[in-house]
């Protein structure tokens, strides 16, 4: 007995002395509020520009000139490039004489009809030369119909040469160089311009807050906040898109949000962390989320009582990286633990430590 005592001592198991008291666990506390709670979700959502179009000649010819920089902003219907114009005004030109031609030959046709009338009421030809006339003047008329449509086509097709920008925004890179030939069939694209006053968010959302979307939706709109880089006040818009199909892949709807983006910080194809706000609880007791322990009941807190750590089951009915909102036996002001409940025994003494933030201290 003695060698097997000696050798728990030395093996650091020593025996508790009688009546020696025990250490009180030390712990950090917090108070339980009372307040509303937003139920919000995490998402990556990605910008969208507002709009992107792809410009593209709408006739051949070549491209003499570019009438901006790379990078630039620029106006619905500002001047982007100038393709060789001399073609289309010669056929112009042609459309033109043609029309004039065939003005004066229904203009002769209808004074031959005039006098082939004249001549038939007087029995002098027959009907067939008079009918033969007055077919002429229909042919003709037509001939002009069309001449005239091929006139506005070439005026058309001139137009086509200077080709403007469709839509406002910021260009990006010249995708043909002034000189080449281009045409009108085909994927040539010289430019793609990006509206990015204002720009869209598009995040995904899974289809178990379907509910809680809609009814957002109706009550007054689901309200989103992206981080800023610069350490600026997080930007908010409200939803005005919400997706009409699941993805069967991802098993999430798609949500927009637009926003105005006067600084440009925001650029397509950039990743940002989404906070949605889908729901609130009036009134919750909140209390952190350190404070919130798993047991094989569930979830439970220790509250602060004469400075002893009671257990106290709860229920949570949200919670997100920092708080939760949760029923059961509490009052506000009530001090829960939130740092330390490794070493709490239930209903033992603790140490209340000062907060790290040396915030004031809750009472228990």
């Amino acid at each position: 007995m003695l060698v097997l005592g000696g050798f728990r001592y030395l093996g650091g198991q020593r025996p508790p002395e009688q009546g020696r008291p025990v250490a009180m666990a030390p712990v950090r506390v917090a108070a339980v509020e009372r307040r509303d709670m937003p139920v919000v979700v995490h998402a990556l959502g990605t910008v969208l520009a507002n709009a992107l179009v792809n410009v593209a000649p709408r006739v051949q010819g070549s491209l003499e000139s570019a009438s901006f920089r790379e990078g630039q902003f620029v106006e619905q219907s500002q001047l982007l490039f100038q393709i060789d114009p001399k073609p289309f005004q010669a056929s112009l030109a042609q459309a033109k004489a043609v029309l004039s031609r065939d003005e004066a030959l229904l203009k002769n046709a209808s004074l031959d009809r005039k006098r082939y009338d004249t001549l038939y009421d007087q029995h002098t030809i027959s009907a067939q030369a008079r009918d033969t006339a007055t077919a002429n003047v229909s042919v003709l008329a037509a001939t002009v119909e069309a001449d005239r449509a091929a006139l506005d086509l070439a005026r058309i097709n001139l137009g086509y040469t200077q080709i403007r920008a469709p839509i406002s925004g910021k260009t990006g890179p010249l995708l043909v160089q002034p000189g080449n030939m281009v045409a009108s069939a085909g994927a040539t694209v010289l430019v793609t311009i990006a509206q990015i006053r204002p720009v869209k968010l598009s995040f995904d959302l899974p289809q178990s807050d379907l509910p809680l979307i809609r009814e957002r939706m109706r009550s007054g709109g689901i309200l989103v906040a992206i981080d800023t880089p610069d350490g600026e006040a997080p930007r908010k818009a409200r939803v005005d898109f919400v997706g009409n199909a699941i993805s069967s892949q991802s098993d999430t709807v798609e949500l927009r949000a637009s926003f105005p983006n006067a600084d440009l910080s925001l650029l397509p194809g950039q990743v940002v962390n989404v906070t949605a706000t889908l729901d609130d609880i009036p009134a919750a007791l909140v209390v952190p989320h350190d404070a919130i322990n798993d047991g094989p009941e569930g979830n439970y807190i220790y509250v602060l009582k004469n400075g002893h750590a009671v257990q106290q089951r709860v229920t949570v009915l949200f919670e997100d990286a920092r708080y939760a909102a949760v029923r059961g036996d509490l009052t506000p002001g009530d001090a829960v633990i939130v740092e330390g409940q490794l070493r709490v025994v239930p209903n033992g003494a603790v140490q209340v430590i000062p907060p790290a933030s040396g915030d004031a201290e809750p009472r228990g």
